[in-house]
């Protein structure tokens, strides 16, 4: 199957929707012939940071001298960033040819009765098949959606079930309390497996714990009274961190944001647990600088200056919390705000934090059916700000925050990571 036909294929499923559930990942993976038994994965879910969370680990696993695979979503800019060895996408004709494979054993499940694959179930069998082909030693591996029936926790054990920070996001899915939610993160738990934790809500604590517990787990807590934040600025932060008998001094990472320095140290927990065990053979030092070379597209990403223009993801109500904290490292004289919502987030709570701060607003749409009509945005916008642009378009509406700009301004596009990805294209192209 040729590359464009692949992402045709895997875009036409849409039409079946997302699929909480392993009944219909399990009989696809059998027919591939379960190529996720053979992997070693470390296990992603949380509501927000599980992407850079991810990201810092396969780092510095890659910085140790392993081959890692990296599996997130979705994606920014291109189909392949969701499957990676090493920091590689993966290639446009091994995706076209896994593609195919997978393709042949959706429709033997149809001729056998079963439903047809979602989108995310055909990419996780991409993921797997690729990540088996290519011998990896590791795959980080972040879940699409909750954790209990997320496709991805077909694996049948872990090396270790990271759980990040937990909030309110996705509630019709998930749940409309933290601890339901926290409990839906919690299904990557594994029998007799490792459980390394972001500092929760006691109510999402509480859930995390007594899973762990029945299922004779060891939960790990990255605690947040072990940080000591030493720098924090625009390009980035540097920490001391202490786990047990560790203490890392002077750590620094790249990307930006306090929340930044949490999800650094739950990654460090991590694999300093997975050191201890005897699981990874990795050094300080690596982990020094795998932390520090981390990228991560999207989060609080300067794309130029004069005027400076950033960029971010945030897309429920804790991310837009972590992302106007972050605003106070720039300085600007006006903020020109770009912003597209999706029509099941937390609208009124989000643009109610984040657009008493903004000078200047356009509101504009992603590109996605979920999309929130941007003259509605607009008109819950006008609650905070008398000047308000509507461009639909994405590009004309970063045309018009550039156009209203002056080298003093701070431009920032958010709310929707399916804003951005396209918003990172566009500027790069200018």
């Amino acid at each position: 199957m040729e590359y464009r036909d692949a992402l045709a294929y895997i875009n036409d499923k849409v039409k079946f929707g997302s699929r909480l559930g392993l009944t219909s990942i399990g009989k696809l993976m059998e027919l591939l012939g379960n190529p996720q038994d053979d992997l070693k994965c470390i296990h992603v879910a949380g509501t927000n940071g599980k992407g850079s969370t991810s990201s810092y680990m396969a780092t510095c696993l890659k910085t140790a001298g392993y081959k890692v695979g990296l599996f997130t979503s979705p994606y920014l800019e291109r189909f392949n960033e969701r499957i990676q060895i090493n920091g590689e996408d993966i290639p446009d004709d091994v995706l076209g040819d896994i593609t195919s494979t997978v393709k042949e054993a959706a429709d033997k499940m149809l001729e056998l009765g079963f439903e047809h694959p979602t989108t995310f179930e055909i990419i996780t069998a991409i993921g797997f098949i690729y990540f088996k082909s290519q011998g990896v030693d590791y795959v980080v591996l972040e879940v699409g959606l909750g954790g209990r029936f997320d496709s991805t926790n077909i694996i049948k054990t872990s090396l270790a079930s990271v759980i990040t920070s937990i909030d309110y996001d996705h509630i019709k899915e998930l749940g409309d309390t933290l601890g339901e939610i926290a409990y839906q993160k919690a299904g990557i738990i594994k029998e007799n497996g490792i459980v390394i934790s972001y500092e929760q809500d006691k109510e999402a604590a509480q859930v995390i714990e007594d899973v762990a517990r029945g299922l004779k787990a060891q939960l790990y807590i990255s605690e947040n009274s072990n940080i000591e934040i030493v720098d924090e600025s625009h390009k980035g932060n540097v920490f001391n961190y202490r786990f047990k008998d560790q203490f890392l001094d002077k750590v620094r990472t790249s990307l930006i944001g306090k929340y930044q320095v949490f999800n650094a140290s739950l990654a460090i927990t991590t694999l300093l647990v997975l050191r201890e065990k005897g699981l990874i053979n990795i050094s300080n030092d690596e982990i020094y600088k795998g932390i520090l070379e981390t990228k991560w597209k999207g989060r609080l990403e300067v794309l130029r200056r004069e005027p400076t223009f950033l960029i971010d993801g945030a897309h429920n109500v804790q991310a837009i919390e972590h992302l106007t904290k972050a605003l106070s490292l720039f300085s600007y004289k006006r903020l020109i705000l770009g912003i597209a919502i999706l029509k099941d987030k937390d609208v009124d709570k989000m643009i109610g934090q984040l657009l008493p701060m903004a000078d200047i607003v356009v509101a504009t749409e992603a590109k996605i059916p979920r999309k929130l009509d941007a003259d509605k945005l607009a008109e819950k916008i006008s609650k905070y700000n008398d000047e308000i642009y509507v461009e639909k378009d994405i590009e004309k509406a970063i045309d018009k925050a550039l156009s209203l700009a002056s080298k003093d301004d701070l431009i920032l596009f958010g709310g929707s990571l399916y804003l951005i990805g396209e918003v990172r294209s566009l500027v790069k192209l200018k």
